[in-house]
């Protein structure tokens, strides 16, 4: 099993593991803090001993990376990972600003289905089966996101079932929610957004969140 020290410090970005095993292109680590695809949120960018990560992807409890097919590791090789920062913290920024909106809407629309979401570094989405356009409420549901990321509470991230690698996040008084992205210390680091409507479809709506800044005031 990869040790996720993403999960442990989702700040952390170089990282001296050791490779376990390789076969071909694809290579697996004894540690690492390069987040796979998962839930949404995007991998990471970066390199695993100066070759650049092709593709990241989840097996199991194992993440398995692809690199150019010339990388040349070896299995028990020493190596370092870095992770392109700026990406991960923006989408660490926008992956909870999207799970504030997302807990919004399910507080103000009853049994309001989610059917899809995506965390790129430019921007997320979340998609909902409901028969109404969200338009009119979208300025009611940014007041109270911002509001929630204006509070700058505390944001808890650990394991539910630690065996199981089942995680959540918690901001205390507000809720618990399953989850097992990389998560902020504080909500008040997703600074400003911007919720914008798209509709994609009769009974679909989708909500696209933007980050008003490149750094939280």
């Amino acid at each position: 099993m990869t040790g996720k020290l993403f999960w442990i410090d989702p700040y952390q970005t170089t990282l001296s593991t050791t490779v376990t095993q390789v076969d071909g292109a694809q290579l697996w680590l004894q540690h690492t803090i390069f987040y796979a695809f998962s839930g949404g949120q995007e991998s990471d960018a970066g390199t695993i001993g100066g070759w650049p990560v092709l593709q990241a992807e989840t097996q199991g409890l194992d993440i398995v990376y692809t690199l150019p097919a010339e990388h040349g590791l070896q299995a028990g090789a020493a190596v370092q990972i870095e992770i392109d920062w700026p990406r991960r913290y923006r989408l660490m920024r926008l992956h909870f600003a999207a799970e504030l909106t997302l807990e919004t809407i399910y507080r103000d629309f009853a049994g309001v289905e989610k059917i899809g979401a995506h965390i790129a570094p430019d921007k997320a989405r979340i998609d909902f089966a409901l028969p109404e356009a969200i338009t009119p409420h979208l300025p009611a549901i940014t007041a109270k996101v911002q509001g929630l990321i204006d509070a700058d509470s505390a944001i808890i991230s650990a394991f539910a079932d630690e065996a199981a690698q089942r995680r959540y996040w918690e901001v205390p008084g507000y809720c618990r929610v399953p989850c097992g992205g990389t998560h902020l210390r504080r909500t008040g680091e997703v600074g400003r957004i911007a919720l914008k409507r798209k509709n994609i479809g009769k009974g679909k709506e989708r909500v696209e969140i933007t980050l008003l800044e490149d750094a939280p005031c």
